[in-house]
């Protein structure tokens, strides 16, 4: 981790803040705001205090390690672009025709030697420290957001392994700190760790855990990357930095962790026990509510001599998880493209909060080509968790040209090109009916079939004086891509009556609208189409929320409750502590742009 701190400095990645700052809140606030700069850095805070504890600390936190893409290529020392090239590579392995060709495999394949982990019994900074009491307070973990359940670990590498010892793996999971000796195991029923869990929980066992914070930064990365089930993620550190990733046993558990992890929690889970965990705000920008979890009693806590804390902030984006899921996306295409291989590259947009919205680009070979792209992607491991999908033909403009690559999908919406269907959801939706379950989204914008006349535009005050005398609760209103074949109606309403029911009020100006989009007045800007995505995509159901008429779409974006057929409890925005925003802007450690944090929500 040191060395790491030395290299962002180096290369001016890195802000040193020398002051007293608060865990609780604070810290979050501070690292929340900074990673959406334009040229955000990495922060070390250097003399972390606890007002609720009475406490100070002599290890320094890290934030926002991965906080531009700067530093997330210093940290895989190479471009993520190269890494897919080696497992295209690899994928691609053909044997041998000649002499000279096996020296070429035999060498590839001497290479992968590297990529197995490797455990040794010698001494191993980890370790050099073992705590002599058991105190989790003893360690700087942050309080993020004001309604959380408590303070927790969020940049923990959580390392399980199965019953029989055989398969190994490594996670990335939200810890919550119940008192000096417990964590909560927030791992979530689709994860390798919860199916490890269940083998141990049937065998009537407790289940050995590890929670290894710094090291090498890549470990993390490696925990939250999509491997396929039943391999460990550190194989894919060893392919990456072309060196073993060197294991030592834990001193009270037989899981093996990084010998260069700055502190290690060790424990075991009893299977037989669980206690509510959360809420917690979470990647999604809203807080997940509470449920209950397994729960992890600690047996020892050993460190290096003068460690690191490593934490990281979650909430509305952009956010440190944006270039952590930029390297994702470039390494794992070679991969994706072995279950789909017409694809030609993808995008999953941050304000979609990654698993609610993608961008596809494939080469389409027949007639429904594109719907069965969509099948395959909602069956391939961590895809399955996708939302809404958007694929767009070999023509079309690069993904990551946001404006070009709308002008091209709002062209080729028509209802006949859009599929409804169902399937599995993240743990953290909370828009869908039912926990991990609920509607999913593909519209085929492969094709330029969509010959339906334009519609007569009008400016957007002369269109809100004719709807809004219709419907009262329709307070704000701005129209997008009005260039298109799919001019976009955004409307900030507050909501007396159902969407479905305002919808059908407004078919009489259907010549003036296709895709009407409608929001709470008082949670957004109309005007703000980067954080308006991230509420529609995190907000709706696609077989409760979309309403199809020919030429006429409609999207319910607002909060939902009882009056919408909702039954589940809808959870609040992650929303800064104004007064505590408000002194960190006066003590300097928060520039006060107010435009910056005016359009993030913050």
């Amino acid at each position: 981790m040191k060395r790491v701190i030395e290299l962002l400095k180096e290369n001016t990645l890195l802000r040193v803040i020398d002051q007293e700052v608060d865990i609780d809140l604070e810290m979050a606030h501070i690292a929340y705001v900074e990673v959406k700069q334009e040229n955000s850095k990495a922060l070390l805070f250097t003399k972390p205090i606890s007002k609720r504890l009475d406490k100070k600390y002599d290890t320094p936190v890290l934030m926002n390690v991965f906080g531009s893409y700067e530093a997330t290529k210093l940290i895989f020392e190479k471009e993520p672009d190269e890494i897919a090239k080696k497992i295209e590579e690899l994928l691609h392995m053909k044997p041998p025709s000649n002499f000279w060709g096996k020296l070429e495999m035999l060498k590839e394949l001497f290479d992968l030697k590297s990529v197995f982990p490797k455990r040794v019994n010698s001494n191993a900074p980890a370790q050099e420290v073992i705590k002599e009491k058991i105190d989790l307070y003893d360690l700087p973990i942050l309080k993020t957001w004001s309604d959380d359940g408590g303070p927790f670990i969020t940049m923990g590498q959580v390392y399980t392994q199965s019953l029989d010892g055989k398969k190994q793996n490594l996670g990335m999971y939200r810890l919550q700190v119940y008192d000096k000796n417990r964590l909560g195991m927030h791992w979530q029923i689709h994860k390798d760790s919860a199916h490890f869990f269940n083998e141990y929980k049937k065998a009537g066992k407790k289940m050995p855990v590890s929670v290894a914070i710094g090291g090498d930064p890549l470990y993390i990365w490696c925990g939250q990357a999509p491997m396929p089930n039943g391999m460990f993620e550190l194989l894919l550190y060893g392919l990456i930095k072309e060196k073993n990733a060197v294991l030592i046993k834990s001193k009270t558990n037989p899981i093996y962790i990084p010998i260069d992890s700055d502190i290690v929690i060790e424990g075991w889970v009893d299977p037989a026990l669980e206690e509510i965990e959360g809420p917690f705000g979470d990647h999604t920008g809203y807080y997940t509510l509470k449920e209950p979890y397994p729960v992890m009693d600690v047996t020892c806590i050993t460190t290096k001599k003068e460690p690191v804390y490593q934490a990281t902030v979650v909430g509305k984006p952009p956010l440190e998880d944006k270039y952590m899921g930029w390297a994702t996306e470039r390494i794992f295409l070679p991969l994706l493209k072995t279950t789909a291989p017409d694809l030609i590259d993808y995008r999953m947009p941050e304000n979609g909060v990654f698993h609610n919205l993608i961008l596809a680009k494939m080469k389409t070979c027949y007639p429904g080509h594109a719907k069965q792209f969509m099948h395959a992607f909602w069956g391939v491991g961590q895809m399955s968790f996708v939302k809404h999908a958007f694929f767009v033909g070999e023509d079309a403009p690069k993904l990551e040209n946001y404006e070009d690559i709308s002008d091209y999908i709002c062209d080729r919406v028509s209802i006949e090109n859009i599929l409804i269907s169902e399937g599995v959801c993240d743990a953290l939706d909370h828009a869908s009916p039912n926990a991990c379950y609920g509607g999913k989204l593909g519209v085929d914008c492969t094709q330029d079939n969509v010959n339906y006349p334009k519609k007569s535009i009008l400016d957007d005050k002369e269109l809100f004086d004719k709807i809004g005398s219709k419907v009262k609760d329709i307070v704000t209103l701005c129209q997008y891509k009005t260039h298109t074949k799919t001019p976009i109606c955004v409307l900030g309403i507050k909501k007396s009556m159902k969407v479905a029911d305002i919808y059908e009020e407004l078919k009489e100006f259907q010549e003036y609208l296709k895709l009407l989009v409608f929001v709470d007045s008082d949670k957004n800007d109309v005007k703000n189409p980067y954080m308006l995505i991230w509420r529609v995509v995190n907000n709706i159901d696609a077989k409760r929320d979309i309403f199809l008429e020919s030429e006429y779409i409609g999207i319910d974006a607002t909060n939902k409750s009882e009056k919408d057929g909702y039954k589940r409890e809808w959870p609040d925005d992650t929303d800064c502590d104004q007064a505590v925003l408000k002194s960190l802007i006066k003590k300097g450690l928060i520039e006060n742009n107010e435009e910056l944090l005016k359009h993030y929500y913050v």
